[in-house]
């Protein structure tokens, strides 16, 4: 790996980043050296960030677990549409989700659906 400390940047051949072990240490260490600037912290920032990026990749996983269960329950014959709405439902206090009720039932009267 080539080091220019006058820049504080890290260069790395495409080869090595394949062959580097994806670590946050890691991505830290290629990005650059962290240093405070004006009275900020470079590597409480790094931190946050890190955290945030972690995060991120852990809500993209959920993502994909969701709709494998998803799928799983179309698979099963459930109506996929129906539980998203079951589950937003039970999300709303008892009373919101009241009114949205009956707003819904005063609505469907009036343009003649009961």
């Amino acid at each position: 790996m080539g080091d220019n400390s006058k820049n504080n940047v890290v260069d790395i051949t495409a080869d090595e980043m394949k062959d580097a072990p994806h670590t946050s240490v890691t991505k830290a260490a290629i990005k650059g050296e962290c240093r405070d600037v004006g009275g900020v912290g470079g590597k409480r920032i790094r931190s946050v960030m890190d955290r945030i990026q972690r995060l991120e990749e852990e809500k993209q996983a959920l993502g994909v677990d969701i709709k494998e269960v998803y799928a799983e329950a179309k698979g099963i014959g459930l109506c996929t549409k129906t539980i998203r709405k079951l589950i937003a439902l039970e999300k709303m206090d008892a009373e919101k989700r009241n009114e949205a009720d009956e707003m819904l039932d005063l609505y469907k009267t009036a343009i003649g659906m009961h």
